[in-house]
Order: structure tokens, then sequence, then C-alpha cells
């Protein structure tokens, strides 16, 4: 196996990242898990995510190193013409930069490819903004809260009788930092440098993909089912059981027979209000009600037991911990241990499985502990940074 494959497939590719906080430093991390050479940008002040929530191992904050692993750190001043000389010297050895700034911030800073091209014709900036580089939104501040909010996400969470719900977890910087990875590569690939425009915004109206054509296409207003149910599929959706809760979804006949001969419920079989997908959607209260009253008879391992084995879609519905700790987790390799002078962090891994190559993880870098390596040393490297 050569070098870079041991690496990594982006082995060869260096990308400057100048974010803060989820979006942005999530977009790096995964680029560097596949082997990139992340330099992470910082002003003397650090990212504020070394700064979030109370755990820490040694001087390492543990939600900065959820999101920081395989990077290098760079102490610049940014503000300064001093900050800007080295990060235009940085440019024009790099294939990329990743900022998630606000509009103004990103202007002023110079990180756009209008202002780095004379260093880098070829580099690929992508810019991760709440509403876009341009448009009346523009400079708003945004984070994922508002985002869910002005998307019609928050209306679409929970039950219909309860308040507007958010979500459990940041889908919206996450599902973010996912798209500039694919826009940074896409540019890559291209061979050609340019401006990428990654709003969380669009992110999330396109995550919205069938629920928005539906409206779009035929006036159809998305609305809240009790217990998560989908819109289309019955039954789809939470269930309790006799001691928990279960998601069960059957998306087609062909389950629903297995399930109503598994459970001996021939009227499910010849009744037409419960035969097909369509009749299923149009008594939803009815069938709701029977396959609840069903399920509330047995345990969640039970139904997952008898169910699973006929092919049928269902799990118990688990807590963060009891999943961390599954066997499933254990056998996808997806908790990563990273060795540090002060004790082992545990990290979730990269889900991209590759046949060929399985890059080792770095613990996330201190702030500025790599300025002097990249930038130079003693009095010299300071001036270089902008700092003293």
């Amino acid at each position: 196996m050569s070098e870079n494959a041991r690496r990594g497939p982006l082995a060869n590719i260096r990308v400057l990242e100048v974010t803060h906080m989820l979006a942005g430093p999530y977009c790096g991390m995964l680029l560097a898990d596949l082997g990139a050479d992340v330099i992470k940008i910082e002003p003397p002040q650090g990212d504020i995510a070394r700064r979030v929530g109370p755990n820490y191992v040694g001087p390492h904050n543990v939600y900065f190193t959820s999101l920081n692993r395989n990077k290098r750190s760079v102490c610049l001043d940014l503000a300064t013409p001093k900050g800007q000389e080295a990060l235009h010297r940085l440019a024009t050895g790099a294939h990329a930069l990743i900022s998630n700034m606000r509009p103004a911030v990103i202007q002023r800073l110079g990180l756009t490819y209008e202002q780095l091209r004379a260093a880098n014709e070829r580099l690929v900036c992508v810019a991760l903004t709440g509403y876009g580089l341009t448009g009346p939104y523009a400079d708003r501040p945004a984070y994922d809260y508002v985002i869910q909010a002005l998307t019609g996400i928050m209306a679409l969470t929970g039950d219909p009788d309860a308040p507007p719900t958010k979500p459990g977890y940041s889908l919206v910087d996450n599902s973010s930092g996912i798209m500039g990875a694919v826009g940074l590569l896409a540019k890559i690939i291209e061979g050609k440098g340019g401006q990428v425009d990654i709003s969380l915004y669009d992110v999330m109206l396109s995550q919205l993909n069938y629920l928005a054509a539906a409206y779009l296409n035929a006036g159809e207003q998305p609305q809240r089912y009790r217990n998560g149910a989908h819109p289309y599929f019955v039954p789809a959706q939470i269930f309790a059981s006799r001691d928990g809760h279960l998601a069960l979804f059957i998306s087609h006949d062909g389950f629903w027979q297995r399930f109503a001969e598994e459970v001996e419920r021939p009227h499910w079989l010849s009744d037409p209000r419960f035969t097909t997908m369509e009749a299923r959607n149009a008594n939803r209260d009815l069938v709701i009600t029977e396959v609840a009253a069903l399920l509330q008879t047995d345990t969640t391992v039970r139904w997952v037991q008898r169910l699973s084995r006929l092919g049928i879609v269902v799990a118990g519905i688990e807590t963060l911990d009891r999943a961390l700790e599954s066997d499933l987790t254990q056998a996808r390799a997806m908790i990563e241990l990273i060795d540090t002078p002060d004790g082992t962090f545990r990290v979730i891994g990269n889900p991209i499985k590759l046949s060929d190559c399985q890059p080792s993880h770095t613990r996330a870098p201190l702030l500025g502990e790599h300025t002097e390596e990249i930038l130079g040393t003693g009095a010299e490297g300071k001036a270089r940074t902008g700092e003293g």
C-alpha cells in the first residue's frame, strides 16, 4: 500500500480553514479524515468552540475536539496587514479555503475568491453562511435554530397538538458542512478555482425535497402527524410497546401482508380499508388504532425479534448512550480512540469507509500549535502572523 493510500485519498490536498463552531469545522474535519492537510487558521483568541461546554481532557475541550481532529492550527490576526500577507502566502500552496462567518466578515478578512485569486487562481473558496453571500438576508446572523425556524422544519416537527419542536441535534450545521465538502471537492476535480456559495437556508430547503415538491406541484400543505408518522405510509411511526417504544415502518403491501400473517390478523388482508397502501392512508386513524393496541401487548425486544426476521423495518427507540455502546456501533468501528498525554479521547469516527485505506486520527490541535512549523520561527514568524 502506498503512503498516500495509508494517509487517505485526499493526501495531496491542502485546505485552509478559517471557521468556528460547527458547520465549517465539521466540513474541514471530514476532509482531514480522508487525508487532506487541513490548516485551521485561528484568531489570537482561538475558535470560540474551544470554550464551549464544561468537558475537558487535560487542556483539550471535548466539544472542540469532536470537530477538529487531524488538523493543524496556525494563529493569525487576519485583521492586520502582516496577517493578510501570511494568508496570501498560505493560499499560494493551497487547493481550497473554507470560511463560515457572515459575508461582511468574510469580505473584511479577505477570504473570497476574488480577493485571493491573485495569490492562486486555482484556489477554491467555500463560504458557509446563513443566507448566502448575497441577498436581502446576507448579513443577518444565523444559527441552526433560526434556520430550522425559517425553513419550516420546526413547524413540521412534533405532535400536531404540541408547540413546534427543534430536532435533538444540529442537523442544519452538520448537513451544511457535508454540502460544503461536496462543493469543494467538485471544484477541485474540475480543476478550476472559484467561489462556492453554501447557504444554510438553501441546504435545508433542499432537504425538504418531496415535501416541498408536493406543495409546489399540488398545493399540498405538509402537516404534523402524531408520533412522528409518515405523511404517506401507514403504519410508519413511533408506537408504544408494553415496556417502551419502537419505530415501525411498513412501506409497501408486501411488508403489510407479512405483518398481518405474523400477528394473525386475517381481516387486515381482507378488509378493503386495510389491504393497500392507499387504503391504509385514507383510513389512517383506524389502522393506527388497531396496530397501536396490538403492539402494546408485548415488549419492544420481542417485537423487534419477531418482525425483523420477516424483513420488516423495525427498531427499538434507543438512547444515545445505548446506541454508542451497541454491538452495531462496535462492529462498524464508529468509535475512535485518540491517545494524548492527558488521557484517551473517544470520538465518533468518519462514516466513509474505504476498502483500501484506514487513515489514523490525531487529536485536535492546541491553539497555534503549528504556527512556527508552517510559517517559520522566532521573531520573523511572529511578524508574519501579525502578532507581537
